[in-house]
């Protein structure tokens, strides 16, 4: 279950940073094409940062998508890394369901807070599971007697 969690969860961050970047990038191309300006800022800044924005998003969200991809492909916990990346993740599509309600609807909330969702039960798939580091050497095999010590 939690495989596939994690592997929904990653398909959906991957179409939303593709989505996130087609708007900003328009939003760019809008702002550098009708010289717009916010409190006498130069128009070329908005349209340059707006890409920028475009690019830092993608690689925000495609690199939660990977994290969560490499995750269920290993079948082990994330990383402390992976932890905090995801867990910031979290937070944002919290924050950003709570503030799409207005400016957006409810439809836009819904999907964030199934985004939401989907991150954290990702995140505590693995509870309670300590995570075995890698260098640990296999436990030996047992007696073929059942357990008991044979006399010499």
């Amino acid at each position: 279950m939690r495989r596939a969690v994690a592997v929904v969860a990653a398909i959906l961050l991957f179409v939303e940073a593709v989505g996130l970047v087609i708007v900003n990038a328009a939003l760019g191309k809008i702002a550098d094409a009708q010289s717009m300006s916010l409190d006498g800022l130069d128009p070329d800044v908005m349209a340059t940062s707006s890409f920028v924005l475009a690019g830092v998003v993608f690689l925000y969200l495609g690199g939660c998508g990977v994290v969560l991809l490499v995750s269920a492909f290993r079948g082990r916990p994330h990383g402390r890394f992976a932890r905090v990346l995801l867990i910031s993740a979290a937070v944002l599509h919290a924050v950003l369901g709570a503030l799409t309600v207005g400016m957006v609807g409810w439809e836009a909330f819904a999907f964030m807070m199934v985004m939401f969702g989907l991150i954290v039960l990702s995140l505590m798939g693995y509870e309670g599971k300590p995570a075995e580091p890698e260098d640990t050497p296999p436990a030996p095999p047992a007696p073929a007697n059942g357990g008991e010590p044979q006399a010499a």
